[in-house]
């Protein structure tokens, strides 16, 4: 009852002795759940004994206790052995019942959105917490509710989701995350370098690139194919870590002054400016890969080599030729991304036959497609600039955006604006798929070996 009362006093915002209906929307909505003000409504209407709109304390603990006491049916329901707690076995075993198979790494994370104290394993009281509020009526809402927690990332330059997972709070489950994201993002990319590759030269030098690309192979071999590779690996994984720590930091921040979730906004929000802040920071390795995938094999005998070589003849401010655009190409693409992604997925939740892998891992491809078809010209444009000392020597001056844009018209027409990105979206795929794969294997393989 304690708890009840306290979760009263938390939702009763402006202190009046009542829960109204905005008030319990605004906690369920928190949860993502898109039906959640008509099950808010539907709440009021079944508990508002005299009809006023709001709910009293006498009237919220009904509410409460019909709710304990359903979950406690369906809690007992997923305790296969009775043992007072569900595991990760539970979890796979309930999603079979659905005709869902999972693996064993997706079952842990089910497990950790509900676990408090780290145990792996969720008593009563966690699953309570978990539901109580939820704006889901039974196992079948719940499970979705999860699945959609599960969506696959296809971004194509980060390594790591934004968010480190909730069991991420001690130095080794960190060091087994990052070490496996960072193994699988490294295999993903080399695997598909000379793709990456013949995108960068797309968006330089247009269908041209075709013709270079085979002049190379004659010159420089297959092994041509993967010049710029080290530096791209060398850059993926520190760059989406130090964001995913800054993120996590500004959250925590967030959260403790608001005292509940973030909302997509803010999400979005810290998503950007973690995202800039990392940029900013590696983006000089972005510029030595520009120019390790443009020039020809011989030019520079690694990346030390190619970055001696642009401070000697250049100077410091090269290094971040094109950042101008590659910062705003982030607002549209991300934006863009996280709106199309949410609708989405919004529709989506409606129909259980859409929440499965393969279901989630394409509506988020169709989420990154509609980003990158949005910022693709900056990121032309953040290309040609990186590479400006190229083709027009080393004391070529980085042009506007405006003027870039203009260029690029005058020399490929309005297809130029998107030279490269069927390239893009094929090498999406495959390194999106590499990435989910590896990663769960590597981190199951850390786990066993107690790293």
């Amino acid at each position: 009852m304690d708890q009840f009362r306290g979760l009263f006093v938390k939702l009763d915002r402006n202190q009046d002795g009542f829960i109204s209906l905005s008030e319990l929307h605004s906690e369920m909505s928190k949860h993502g759940i898109s039906a959640a003000e008509a099950k808010v409504q539907n709440v009021i209407d079944s508990y508002d004994n005299d009809n006023n709109g709001q709910l009293d304390y006498d009237e919220f603990l009904s509410y409460m206790m019909d709710r304990e006491r359903k979950w406690k049916i369906c809690f007992d329901h997923l305790d296969k052995n009775k043992s007072g707690l569900i595991d990760q076995e539970d979890i796979i075993c309930l999603f079979k019942e659905l005709g869902v198979v999972i693996s064993k790494a997706h079952a842990n994370k089910v497990i950790q959105m509900m676990d408090t104290d780290g145990s792996m394993t969720v008593d009563w009281d966690e699953f309570l917490q978990h539901v109580i509020l939820k704006p889901v009526d039974d196992i079948g809402e719940l499970v979705s509710s999860w699945k959609h927690s599960l969506v696959f990332d296809v971004g194509e330059s980060r390594a790591l989701a934004i968010e480190f997972p909730e069991e991420s709070s001690g130095i080794g489950a960190w060091r087994k995350f990052v070490l496996g994201a960072g193994l699988a993002d490294a295999v993903s990319r080399t695997v598909t370098a000379p793709i990456d590759r013949l995108k960068t030269q797309l968006q330089f030098y247009g269908s041209k690139a075709f013709t270079r690309g085979l002049q190379e192979l004659r010159f420089g071999n297959l092994r041509s194919m993967w010049q710029g590779n080290a530096v791209n690996v060398l850059k993926g994984t520190p760059q989406s870590t130090l964001q995913c720590l800054i993120y996590a930091q500004m959250k925590v921040s967030m959260q403790g002054r608001s005292q509940g979730s973030l909302s997509v906004q803010q999400r979005f929000g810290l998503g950007c400016i973690s995202g800039a802040v990392a940029h900013a920071v590696f983006y000089p390795l972005e510029v030595l890969k520009v120019r390790l995938n443009l020039q020809r094999v011989g030019t520079y005998h690694g990346m030390v080599a190619c970055a001696r070589s642009i401070y000697r003849d250049e100077s410091l401010s090269s290094f971040y030729r094109g950042f101008k655009p590659s910062i705003i190409c982030m607002i549209p693409y991300a934006g863009v991304e996280c709106a199309v992604h949410q609708s989405i997925m919004t529709w989506a939740q409606s129909d259980p036959a859409y929440s499965t892998d393969c279901g989630l891992f394409f509506f988020s491809f169709v989420a990154f497609a509609c980003g990158q078809m949005s910022s693709y010209p900056l990121a032309v444009i953040r290309t040609q600039q990186q590479a400006q000392a190229v083709c027009f020597g080393s004391h070529a001056t980085s042009s506007g955006v405006l003027e870039g844009l203009v260029r690029i018209y005058e020399r490929h027409g309005l297809r130029g604006y998107y030279n490269g990105m069927g390239a893009s979206f094929v090498r999406a795929v495959p390194c999106a798929l590499m990435n989910f794969t590896l990663c769960r294997m590597f981190q199951n393989l850390f786990s066993s070996m107690g790293t």
